[in-house]
C-alpha cells in the first residue's frame, strides 16, 4: 500500500502547531504497520540541513516554474523536500494568505509531478488541512483521464475546520484549479481550498470522533455543516496520539525528579521545583493548576481567569505558559499581578518549562471552546496531572468525567461559561483533598494508552476501505 502524505509541517524540521506533531509521529507508526509511506514537505530556507543528508532525486516544472525534489530519511520516514522560488522566498511556515496560497499550491503540484518523475504511483493521496488540499484537487482532475493517477484514492484530514484558506483563491486560479461545483457547498466557499478539497476527496477524516460529529452541526460546522452531514458515511474521526518515548516522566531530562507509575510519590519534587522557579509558596497541600496553551479565544484562557475569580475563597495556585493574542496575554499577566502569591503567567514558548508544568501541576486546565483533538490532556495524564476540561471534541473523547467509585479520568464541564468551569474546579479541589482518591485518579490516567499504534491502525484500515471502494 503506497501512501503519499502531504503536509506543510513536520517536527523536527518545521513545526508551528499540532499538525507538526501529527505529521512527525503518525507516518512512522504507519510504516511499522507495513504501509509504504512517503512524506512530502516544503524545503523552507530555515530547515537546518547541516545534519540532514539530502540527495536531489528529481527536477520538475510547475506551470513553467522549476522545482527541485530532495530525498532524506527523517526518524525512519522517507521524506521528500520540495524546493522552488515560492518556497525559497518564505521566512516562516505561515505568512500572508496570498503568499501562503502561492507557495503551498506550488508545493502540492510539485509533489504530484515528483511522483510522476520518480515513477512512484501512490495508492492513497493523504492531505492535511487547506494547505495541501490543492494537491488533492489537482490529482482529482488528473485522475479523470486515467493514466498515472487513475487508481489513486484520496483522503483529506481536517485538523481545524475554521481555517479554510481564505485569501488563497487567486493562487488556485493561477495554477489552473477550478472552483468546486458541489451544490451543497455554500457559494462563498467553492473557491476556497479546504471546502473544495472536502468536496473532491473520496474520504474525509478529523482528529477525533467527537469533532467529526460536531462539525456536522451549525455550532461547529462553519457554514459547511449541511455538506459535511451529507458525507457522513465517508467522514471518520480518528484520535491523534502522542509519542510515548518523547513524553515519558521516567526519562524526561527537563524534570527535577523522574518518576514512574510505581514511584509516583517522587513526583512531588517537580511541584516544589515549579513553585520555586515561579516564586510561588511551596505548598504541597494546595492544588497547583496549570495551563500550557496558545493564548487564543478558542483555548479559553479568559474562562479560566473568570472561573478562578469566582473561587477566591478556595485554596489554589495557578500558572499559565504561552503566547498568542495580545489582549489575552495582557489579561493573563494582569491576573497574575493581582494575585502575586497565587498565580504566575509566563509569556513565552518554553518547552522545558512546559514539561515541568505537566509533571509539577496537580491539574491541567483545558477550557477550550472547541478542540478538534488536543494533545495536552493526553500528555497531562501521562505525567499524572488530572485534566479539568470542557466536554468538546477530542477532550470529550479522552477525558471521561470523574465519578466517585473509580470511574473517569478528569473533571468535565459543559457550557463554555466561567460558572460551569468553576463548579468543575470545586469538584476537583474537593477530590484533591482526599489523597487516596486523588492518587487513584492520577494512576488511572497514567495507565491510559495514548500511543499512535491504535490511531495508525485506524488510518491503515481507512486506507484499505478507500482502496476497496476505489477499485469497485
Amino acid at each position: 500500500m503506497r501512501v503519499q502524505f502531504l503536509t506543510v509541517e513536520a517536527a523536527p524540521l518545521a513545526k508551528v502547531g499540532g499538525l507538526g506533531d501529527v505529521a512527525s509521529e503518525l507516518p512512522p507508526a504507519l510504516i511499522q504497520l507495513g504501509v509504504e509511506l512517503r512524506r512530502f514537505l516544503p524545503r523552507y530556507p530555515f530547515i537546518e540541513s547541516a545534519d540532514l543528508e539530502v540527495q536531489q532525486v528529481a527536477s520538475v516544472r510547475v506551470f513553467g516554474r522549476p522545482a527541485e525534489v530532495f530525498a532524506a530519511e527523517v526518524n525512519g520516514v522517507p521524506t521528500y523536500l520540495i524546493d522552488g522560488e515560492p518556497i525559497r522566498a518564505s521566512r516562516e511556515v505561515y505568512e500572508s494568505p496570498d503568499r501562503d496560497g502561492d507557495k503551498f499550491t506550488f508545493f502540492c503540484l510539485a509533489a504530484l509531478e515528483a511522483c510522476e518523475a520518480m515513477g512512484w504511483a501512490p495508492d492513497i493521496l493523504h492531505v492535511n488541512d487547506w494547505h495541501t488540499a490543492p494537491g488533492l484537487l489537482a490529482m482529482s482532475d488528473r485522475r479523470r483521464s486515467g493514466g498515472f493517477w487513475g487508481r489513486t484514492a484520496s483522503l483529506l484530514t481536517v485538523h481545524n475546520l475554521p481555517y479554510m484558506g481564505a485569501g488563497a483563491e487567486g493562487a488556485l486560479a493561477s495554477y489552473g484549479i477550478s472552483p468546486s461545483e458541489e451544490p451543497l457547498l455554500p457559494s462563498w466557499s467553492r473557491r476556497l481550498p479546504l471546502p473544495a478539497g472536502l468536496a473532491a476527496a473520496d474520504w474525509l477524516s478529523t482528529v477525533s470522533p467527537g469533532y467529526a460529529d460536531e462539525i456536522q452541526t451549525p455550532e461547529f460546522g462553519c457554514g459547511l455543516e449541511d455538506f459535511l452531514a451529507s458525507r457522513r458515511d465517508r467522514l471518520v474521526g480518528i484520535l491523534n496520539g502522542i509519542d510515548l518515548k518523547v513524553w515519558d516522566p521516567a526519562t524526561d531530562a527537563a524534570l527535577a525528579t523522574r518518576y514512574t507509575l510505581g514511584t509516583l510519590e517522587a513526583r512531588a519534587a517537580n511541584k516544589r521545583r515549579l513553585q520555586q522557579e515561579l516564586g510561588l509558596p511551596q505548598l504541597q497541600d494546595v492544588p497547583l493548576l496549570g495551563m500550557v496553551t496558545r493564548l487564543a479565544h478558542q483555548k479559553g484562557i479568559d474562562l479560566a481567569i473568570l472561573a478562578l475569580q469566582q473561587l477566591k475563597k478556595e485554596a489554589w495556585q495557578f500558572v499559565v505558559l504561552g503566547t498568542g493574542e495580545t489582549a489575552l496575554e495582557d489579561a493573563a499577566v494582569r491576573f497574575a499581578a493581582e494575585h502575586p502569591d497565587r498565580a504566575h503567567a509566563v509569556r513565552r514558548f518554553d518547552g522545558g518549562l512546559a514539561r515541568l508544568i505537566y509533571a509539577g501541576s496537580d491539574m491541567l486546565l483545558l477550557p477550550s471552546r472547541y478542540e478538534p483533538c488536543g494533545l495536552a490532556q493526553m500528555i497531562a495524564m501521562r505525567y499524572g496531572s488530572v485534566p479539568v476540561a470542557r466536554a468538546t471534541g477530542g477532550l470529550r473523547d479522552t477525558v471521561p468525567d470523574y465519578q466517585p467509585g473509580g470511574k473517569g479520568l478528569g473533571f468535565v464541564f459543559g457550557p463554555p461559561e466561567p460558572t460551569a468551569m468553576a463548579a468543575a474546579l470545586k469538584r476537583a479541589m474537593a477530590t484533591f483533598a482526599d489523597r487516596r482518591r486523588w492518587t487513584g485518579l492520577q494512576r488511572r490516567g497514567m495507565r491510559q494508552d495514548f500511543s499512535w499504534t491504535r490511531s495508525a491502525e485506524a488510518y491503515r484500515r481507512l486506507y484499505q476501505r478507500a482502496l476497496d471502494r476505489r477499485g469497485s
